[in-house]
Order: structure tokens, then C-alpha cells, then sequence
């Protein structure tokens, strides 16, 4: 049986949106070029002491919890950016979770596609596990309910992915790219998000759609007073069929203080719940503690 060209052509865009998040087994577009010129990888700013005191005037801390870990700016005032804890020995890891949704993809919704994925977050619960969950606006605004129910259990906490999942650098796997004023203002639009649907364990933590960023992005991003969060494991959970597959990747790639990109979309990481179920009493066996990017940051 053959796809028609539009479903052929939205399964391409929303697998190039997945596989910008982390979804395939190379590093982010665009990323690397970025962190050769920042504090992003290796740099005095990077290694700096989390303090809560550079993002404490900032909108999104309104009812969050008290004293979460930021980085202090890079240089110039760049936005920061956390790709693992500093402290290496001790076995924490974070799970994190990309609640996608972009700003054009309301049709879908109403035609039946899932990008929520309840089952997954019923099974953190159950196993115990806290986890960071990037969201984008749009998503919050589709799934109120679940951004509200997400963001008021104390296992969890959201961090923004963004409004649209709009492209902050290009190239970017083909996303839509904003000026410096509309990055801007689409990260405040995502806190707006959140506050409505009634989250309020928001933490002051930002997740570039795609990965992808560059100095001028950071620039962009400093008057949010957020710190950019990236990964050092890619979970390949994006349209994969094989929770093993999904399972083995992470495990392999774990190290103490890793930060471990999945996704929180039914309909194109349709195995992350199963995935999840393999991976955490594995890690626990090894000895590993889950915990939320606000404790790992602190490390």
C-alpha cells in the first residue's frame, strides 16, 4: 500500500522536529559550531556555582520551587548552557522529555493525532522516577489538563521547549527560523502557556527546538534569565519500533551526571513508554538515582 504525498510529507516534517530534539543518534544541528565559541562545552562560565539569584526577577519562578540551580551568564551575558552535572562520581542521571507540539500542527490534533503520551507519565509515577519535562506552548495549550496535572506533582518539573519549536539558529532540520525579537517573545509566550493550564513547578530552564544555537541565539535568549539546557545521551526514540533498541542506547550511553533526551509525543515516539520500563530498573541495578535537571544542574 502506498502513503499519499501529504502523509508522506508530514511524517518527514514532524520526523525532521523529533530528530531535532534528539530523536536521532548524531549530535544537534548546528550545535556544535555554537559550543566551540561559548561556554557551552568547556569554558570558566560553564564550570561556574549554580545560583537560583540570576533567574530569581524572572517571570517563569512565580510558584516553582525554591532555589532552583541556574548557571551564571557566559561571557558578554550569554545565555548559559548545562549539558551534564560538573560532579562526575556520583550515579545521578536525568531523564528528560520533549513534550512537542508546533505552532501549525492544531489540524492534526483535531483530526486524532496523540502528541501527548499519558501512559508515560503514569508510568514514571508508578516506577517513582522524576523527570524534567521540556513543553512547548502549543502543547500546554492542547493538553491543559496534563500540563496542569504534570506541573502541579512534585516528581515532576516543566521547563520551556518554546511556544512554536520554531528554529532559534538556521539551518535548523528544516524548521521555520525566528529573529532575535520573536525568539524572545516566543519563550515568554510558553511561560504564559504553562501559567494558564495552571503548571507551577516551572523551572527557569530553556531546551532549543532542534538543539540548534549559536552566539547569536544566546544573545537573544539572555533577557529571560534562563539557563539553556541541552544532553549528552540521545535515546533514538523518535519513530522507533524497538524499545529494546531505545533501551540498549541509553544504557550504553549513560555516565554519572548524564542528562538523556526522549520525547512525550504518542504518535511519533510511540515505544518511549516501553523503552522507559527497560531502562530504569537496569540503571537502578547499576546503581543510579533518577533525578530532575534542577538536582543534576546542582552537582
Amino acid at each position: 500500500m502506498t502513503l499519499s504525498v501529504r502523509t508522506v510529507a508530514a511524517a518527514a516534517a514532524l520526523g525532521a522536529v523529533l530528530t531535532g530534539c534528539g530523536g536521532g543518534a548524531g549530535a544537534p544541528q548546528g550545535a556544535g559550531q555554537a559550543r566551540m565559541g561559548t561556554p557551552a562545552a568547556s569554558g570558566p562560565a560553564a564550570a561556574s556555582t549554580p545560583s537560583a539569584s540570576s533567574s530569581a526577577s524572572a517571570s517563569p519562578q512565580a510558584g516553582a520551587p525554591a532555589r532552583v540551580p541556574t548557571l551564571a551568564p557566559g561571557p558578554n551575558g550569554l545565555t548559559p548552557v548545562f549539558e551534564r552535572a560538573r560532579q562526575r562520581t556520583e550515579k545521578t542521571v536525568a531523564l528528560t522529555f520533549d513534550a512537542d507540539m508546533t505552532s501549525d500542527q492544531g489540524p492534526r490534533a483535531a483530526s486524532g493525532e496523540r502528541f501527548d503520551n499519558p501512559e508515560l507519565i503514569a508510568t514514571l509515577r508508578r516506577l517513582k522516577v522524576p523527570a524534567t519535562v521540556f513543553m512547548t506552548g502549543r502543547w500546554a495549550e492542547e493538553y491543559p489538563d496534563q500540563a496542569k496535572a504534570i506541573g502541579t506533582d512534585p516528581g515532576f518539573e516543566i521547563a520551556n521547549h518554546s511556544y512554536s519549536h520554531h528554529a532559534f539558529k538556521s539551518p535548523c532540520y528544516g524548521l521555520p527560523a525566528l529573529d532575535a525579537p520573536a525568539a524572545r517573545a516566543d519563550v515568554d509566550r510558553a511561560f504564559a502557556a504553562f501559567k494558564k493550564a495552571g503548571a507551577v513547578n516551572t523551572v527557569p530552564y530553556f531546551r532549543f527546538p532542534g538543539g540548534c544555537y549559536d552566539d547569536r541565539a544566546l544573545r537573544a535568549l539572555a533577557p529571560a534569565k534562563v539557563t539553556a539546557v541541552q544532553w549528552d545521551v540521545v535515546s533514538g526514540d523518535a519513530f522507533a519500533k524497538d524499545p529494546d533498541a531505545v533501551a540498549e542506547q541509553v544504557l550504553a550511553g549513560v555516565r554519572p551526571g548524564s542528562v538523556v533526551v526522549m520525547h512525550c509525543t504518542r504518535s511519533a515516539a510511540p515505544v518511549t513508554e516501553q523503552a522507559v520500563e527497560k531502562i530504569v530498573p537496569e540503571l537502578r541495578k547499576r546503581g543510579y538515582r533518577f533525578v530532575k535537571v534542577s538536582e543534576v544542574m546542582g552537582k
